[in-house]
């Protein structure tokens, strides 16, 4: 299970109630919500829909869950300032609680909402991001090969 803190900004992965993995991480800037289109981070129970990425070179950039060719750089940060950049590797949520954060206006997986890469230059450990759950990338990489689909999340204040 993956317990995703929102007020700690961190990530922890338990087995058997043992931390196997910690991180720190980024939430939505605009804090925790349910609805579509708000840029929130969704809270409640997930699972890993799907585990995207494997074998993709760090810093990999993605655009709707496809590698664009493209590795991250500074020099391409700066020609793109306003891009959500989405690195690495991605972990792609699905909602588990109905009406909260599976079906309708509040489903999480048709929301989008990644547990993702991002420009290790940006600052982790306080919410920065469009909804997404960010992390740099060792530490997504590092996650990625300690999880599966069907994976249990957690996502909490």
């Amino acid at each position: 299970m993956i317990d995703i803190s929102i007020t700690d900004q961190r990530c922890i992965l338990l087995d058997n109630n043992e931390i196997v993995f910690e991180s720190q991480i980024s939430t939505a800037y605009n804090g925790t919500g349910q609805q579509k289109n708000s840029n929130c981070t969704p809270l409640g129970l997930h699972i890993i829909r799907a585990c995207i990425g494997q074998d993709q070179p760090e810093n990999t950039v993605f655009v709707g869950r496809r590698p664009t060719g493209e590795i991250y750089t500074a020099e391409l940060g700066l020609q793109f300032p306003d891009r959500d950049w989405i690195l690495t590797r991605i972990l792609w949520l699905s909602g588990l609680e109905l009406g909260k954060n599976r079906l309708r206006n509040v489903d999480t997986m048709q929301r989008y909402i990644y547990i993702h890469g991002c420009p290790d230059n940006l600052p982790i450990g306080k919410p920065l991001s469009h909804g997404c759950i960010r992390m740099h990338n060792q530490d997504i990489l590092t996650l990625f090969d300690l999880v599966k689909p069907g994976t249990k999340v957690l996502i909490h204040k």
